[in-house]
């Protein structure tokens, strides 16, 4: 008797996924879904009651510049606004809801905009070479913030951010488009195009974000007055207490320094002797940062898939830590940036996006908690700031170190053999060498073209 195979075995189908139907959705889909319920409920419940700093900042200083902008005219006279046009948009959006108070209408535009970056990093996470940690990442680390992502409009430009990070691979001209809206909002999204390969994708990215930022700044200056007084708003900022140079008076003081606290152009800044020479050093790191990311560019030789998002986090952590303000909100845009590096598996920030975890906690605990006791002084809140302005130090210093050596360095060279027994055997000779007569033999090559 023949024995006979066994039959193979029958594989039951996926399930498809359809994401109209929750039904459908993997396990790990659902959790996310669930906890990204229950946090941002406890995130829209600690600024409903509109008592805290960041609802009150709404109510008042928001709330304040819709009325101005409803005129046609951006806030004059105003050092607290400090924007580029494009921030009229957030500003103005809340009034697209009137059946709603204003606060109730920002924060629920917010928690669009944060469950459009939350859909989109979970389904960039999916696929070959994709991972799901950029969408838990967002997830998971936003909610650290406490209630504070929802009272400033910091979220809606990260959000175009990610999109245009997100579209550079299929579509370049639609992420151009992006990046030059948040441009015009928040001026940094500018930088997510800094890594698109070489080529047509630069080209049509980067054309299509002068174009549209180009466009939308002609609208503004066309139905708005003012609309260029931004360009000389920052000219008297000095150094605000939680920047990088801050932390550097905040230790002076310490040691005696007569500086002091007072709200300067819609932030608390520090006065006094040496203040303008720190504010200097900071407008030349920040020089210095954007002449390495120019060099980087035109050396990087090397592009992966993850390269324009390690490129766009490495030159908004440079900007960050060299600017004049530090403010916790920026910290949105690091969270975002890092969560589109997590969704592809090849990226070299893997390790930085897991150091601005703690920064992000060390945020939270200098503001709002501390953040009173930084304003008058003492070693604790200056502790705090230090640890935090030093995480995202290192942060940026390694980010822009593995970017280097991922996309410039040279390519190690390969080991030699490490013993005798590993070097090719001399009688293999003549085996090699028919092998390659044969290859070269017309008879044995398809591609070959017969003699005629």
């Amino acid at each position: 008797m023949v024995a006979q195979a066994p039959a193979p075995a029958v594989r039951t189908p996926a399930r498809p996924v359809r994401w109209t139907r929750p039904a459908t959705w993997p396990r790990e889909v659902l959790a996310l879904a669930a906890y990204w319920i229950a946090s941002r409920a406890l995130m829209v419940g600690l600024i409903r009651s509109g008592r805290t700093e960041p609802a009150i900042e709404v109510h008042r200083l928001y709330q304040g510049w819709y009325r101005v902008l409803r005129t046609g005219t951006f806030p004059v006279d105003d050092v607290t606004w400090q924007y580029p046009p494009g921030a009229a948009l957030p500003m103005l959006a809340p009034g697209l809801l009137p059946f709603l108070s204003y606060l109730q209408a920002f924060v629920l535009l917010v928690l669009v905009a944060d469950a459009a970056v939350q859909v989109a990093l979970l389904a960039a996470g999916r696929g070959p070479g994709r991972s799901d940690w950029g969408a838990w990442a967002w997830a998971l680390a936003l909610p650290l913030l406490l209630g504070l992502p929802y009272g400033r409009y910091d979220l809606p430009a990260t959000a175009l951010a990610v999109g245009a990070l997100l579209l550079v691979p299929a579509r370049p001209g639609a992420a151009g488009v992006l990046a030059g809206v948040g441009a015009l909002v928040k001026v940094w999204p500018a930088l997510t195009l800094l890594g698109t390969p070489r080529g047509r994708t630069t080209r049509q990215a980067w054309t299509a974000a002068a174009v549209s930022a180009l466009a939308l700044l002609l609208v503004f200056a066309a139905f708005f007055d003012h609309a260029f007084d931004f360009l000389h708003a920052q000219r008297g900022r000095g150094v605000e207490i939680e920047s990088l140079g801050g932390s550097a008076l905040q230790v002076a003081r310490q040691f005696g320094w007569s500086g002091r606290v007072e709200q300067h152009y819609g932030s608390l800044e520090f006065l006094g002797r040496y203040v303008h020479r720190v504010a200097q050093l900071s407008l030349l790191l920040t020089a210095a940062a954007f002449a390495w990311l120019l060099l980087w560019r035109v050396r990087a030789r090397r592009w992966t898939a993850a390269t324009p998002y390690d490129a766009a986090l490495s030159a908004v952590l440079l900007f960050t830590v060299t600017s004049r303000v530090i403010s916790p909100q920026y910290l949105v845009w690091l969270i975002g940036l890092a969560a589109v590096c997590l969704t592809v598996e090849g990226t070299t920030q893997r390790p930085v996006a897991f150091l601005l975890l703690p920064a992000v906690g060390v945020t939270t605990i200098d503001y709002p908690l501390f953040f009173d006791a930084m304003q008058a002084g003492g070693w604790w809140p200056t502790a705090v700031i230090l640890a935090r302005n030093g995480l995202l130090l290192a942060a940026a210093g390694w980010s822009a170190a593995r970017l280097w050596r991922a996309t410039v360095s040279p390519l190690p060279a390969p080991r030699p053999a490490a013993n005798a027994s590993d070097a090719p055997d001399p009688t293999d000779a003549t085996d090699a060498t028919d092998a390659t007569d044969a290859t070269d033999d017309p008879r044995t090559d398809p591609d070959a073209v017969p003699a005629a």
